[in-house]
């Protein structure tokens, strides 16, 4: 199977802004067009699957197309569910990425791909009208995202970004083109590099760096850590790294260094410490030994 990607649309010149201390402007009604639209070229792929392709490894070690696709279900289930105070993804909970999300496909293990894909549109179309009313109301109120309280609406782009990274998981590891567009990527790619920030800053290594990122999605990408991290995104034509690409390493799919090598050395660490954690295996207890290893998130 050959999937092209859409001709990217036009991306508007706004700029973007996440910080994990204050208000983030990250044009929330927007990114529920790009989540919807990004779930319809997905699905739209997902339907030509046959058997070897649903039953087939992805870039997730220890999980199947079929048990990704299982996830993103149930993940979206969840944010479509997640209310005030939410601490589903919070650390002092107990959150763990390489493990936490083992447990959630486990309840649908029974499900065949069709009966997965049908429960994955219609998860998406009752997500996106539970937000869109939650917009209109104009409701507004904190969850706990690994890195500290935030505004729902920043929980929303963490799940969009998970989700954008395993389409990828799934279809790259086919050999198939992801579909997708402009603004979704640099949703991706800006999230990937504010919680890879966020995650450095937390381990002692503050990130000062400004990168200019490639191809759809691409643009300046200046990173400010004093105190709160901040992330000033401004959409732009530039030579550098491909957006894309560099979503994948700072989430450990590739290395950094072989995609940021321009950065100095101490950015490139400091970026590569999320990465490195959802590749770092996990200990398991004496009695699971023997089991499958980190899923990557």
């Amino acid at each position: 199977m050959i999937h092209h990607s859409p001709v990217p649309e036009e991306i508007p010149p706004s700029q973007l802004l996440l910080r994990t201390g204050g208000a983030c402007e990250l044009s929330p009604g927007r990114l529920l067009d790009v989540f919807g639209r990004q779930r319809q070229w997905f699905a739209a792929v997902l339907r030509e699957f046959g058997p070897g392709d649903w039953a087939a490894p992805t870039r997730c070690a220890a999980w199947s197309a079929h048990d990704v696709v299982r996830h993103l279900c149930d993940g979206t289930m969840k944010l479509a569910t997640a209310g005030p105070d939410d601490r589903t993804l919070d650390l002092a909970t107990g959150f763990d990425p390489r493990i936490t999300p083992r447990g959630w496909p486990a309840v649908s293990g029974t499900e065949s791909p069709g009966a997965t894909l049908t429960r994955l549109r219609s998860a998406t179309d009752d997500l996106l009208a539970v937000l869109r009313d939650r917009l209109a109301c104009g409701h507004s109120f904190d969850v706990r995202l690994p890195y500290g309280p935030v505004d729902w609406t920043v929980l929303v782009l963490h799940g969009f970004w998970d989700s954008w990274l395993h389409e990828r998981d799934i279809l790259l590891a086919r050999d198939l083109e992801h579909p997708t567009g402009g603004e979704a990527t640099r949703y991706a790619a800006a999230y990937g590099l504010f919680i890879a920030a966020a995650v450095a800053a937390m381990t002692g290594q503050p990130v000062q760096q400004k990168l200019n990122l490639s191809g759809p999605g691409g643009g300046v990408f200046d990173l400010a850590s004093s105190g709160a991290v901040t992330l000033t995104v401004t959409p732009a034509v530039t030579a550098g790294p491909p957006a894309a690409e560099t979503t994948d390493a700072l989430a450990g799919r590739s290395p950094v260094s072989a995609v940021l090598g321009d950065l100095p050395a101490s950015s490139r660490a400091a970026l590569s410490r999320m990465g490195d954690f959802f590749n770092t295996p996990i200990r398991a207890a004496p009695r699971d030994r023997g089991q499958r290893g980190a899923v990557k998130r």
